[in-house]
């Protein structure tokens, strides 16, 4: 009983990674800006699609004629061969096979272009405006680059291969002393959390030990103060919008051998972050990572087979129902300022 216990946890971290990540940049912009950025979770969709950009990029083929080798007709051999492999060799192969990761190179420039576009040209016209109106606007944002990506990548689902070497699982029991095979857990979803733990606590490290990162919290806390002191916040704020688009881009490519990106992705996790974040406390980083831990592993064990034959269906609302709890106890959800959801 202990090892499905522990899985259910594993498989919560897992979980909750993913729903942290999207979570820390929606409370990223919503602390600096006072945003509700609900295009949030197409960042995340856009950097899946950097990945499937950039594999379907390198996969191009060169076609050589072999004269050695004949068909069955007698013409010579069409010998297809990627253009990578083809000019680099092996570490052509090497790039094909982690293509995954080497995406980040491309998704990190990306993604913080189009998150300075989209700040810039867009989302500061709606600072001062209703939070419905942002709602509006940001969610027609996410529509758009739904239909967009639709449009170039057609509807279906599109696979993305992990490395052969990390395809496989890693033997967590022997790790902790236990029996071997006793408790063993994929090994890329555990590189995902510990990407989601070392981008976490990136931006944390970032946000506390940098100057930069203390003029922004200044700024998050007393805005009209620090712009008084000669402090242009507004281009400091604009760049961490792009870092949040950033950090929801490598994101969406780390998750691509989990869940095949298609155009809806985004939305799938946008819905279910921002409750993490309403959970958390509106504008709380803290908050808004543990609750996504939180109901990350509330969700894993509910997802189990006896919790469900006890309750049906209790996996797809237990988020729910725990989010109406602690905002009927705690309005300003379990981190946040006060104030702040509070009448």
């Amino acid at each position: 009983m202990f090892e499905v216990i522990f899985l259910q946890f594993l498989n919560g971290l897992d979980k909750g990674a993913a729903y942290a990540l999207i979570a820390l940049g929606l409370t990223l912009v919503f602390g600096t800006l006072g945003v509700v950025n609900f295009a949030h979770g197409a960042l995340f969709m856009l950097g899946a699609f950097c990945a499937v950009l950039f594999r379907q990029l390198i996969t191009l083929e060169t076609v050589t004629l072999d004269p050695t080798k004949l068909s069955p007709w007698g013409s010579p051999l069409e010998i297809r061969e990627p253009l990578v492999q083809a000019w680099f060799g092996d570490f052509g192969a090497v790039l094909l096979n982690y293509s995954v990761l080497f995406s980040i190179l491309l998704t990190i420039p990306v993604m913080l272009v189009v998150g300075i576009a989209l700040e810039r040209g867009i989302i500061k016209h709606f600072y001062k405006r209703p939070h419905a109106e942002q709602i509006l606007v940001t969610f027609g944002l996410a529509i758009v680059a739904q239909e967009l990506i639709k449009s170039f990548f057609g509807p279906n689902p599109i696979p993305q291969p992990m490395p052969t070497d990390l395809r496989g699982a890693a033997d967590i029991g022997a790790f902790l002393g236990m029996q071997a095979n006793v408790i063993t857990y994929p090994i890329w979803r555990l590189i995902y959390f510990l990407f989601a733990a070392v981008i976490i606590g990136g931006v944390f490290a970032f946000l506390q030990f940098t100057t930069f990162g203390m003029v922004v919290r200044a700024g998050m806390a007393d805005r009209e103060t620090v712009g008084l002191l000669g402090i242009n916040i507004d281009k400091r704020f604009t760049i961490m919008f792009g870092l949040a688009a950033v950090v929801a881009g490598m994101a969406g490519v780390m998750y691509t051998p989990l869940l095949p990106p298609n155009y809806h992705i985004g939305m799938d996790f946008l819905v279910l972050s921002f409750v993490v974040v309403v959970v958390g406390g509106m504008g709380s980083l803290p908050g808004a990572v543990a609750a996504g831990f939180l109901l990350g592993i509330l969700q894993s064990f509910a997802s189990m087979t006896q919790v469900k034959d006890l309750i049906p269906g209790i996996d797809q609302i237990i988020i729910y129902l725990v989010a109406v709890v602690i905002l009927l106890v705690r309005p300003r959800g379990l981190l946040g300022r006060r104030g702040v959801m509070e009448a």
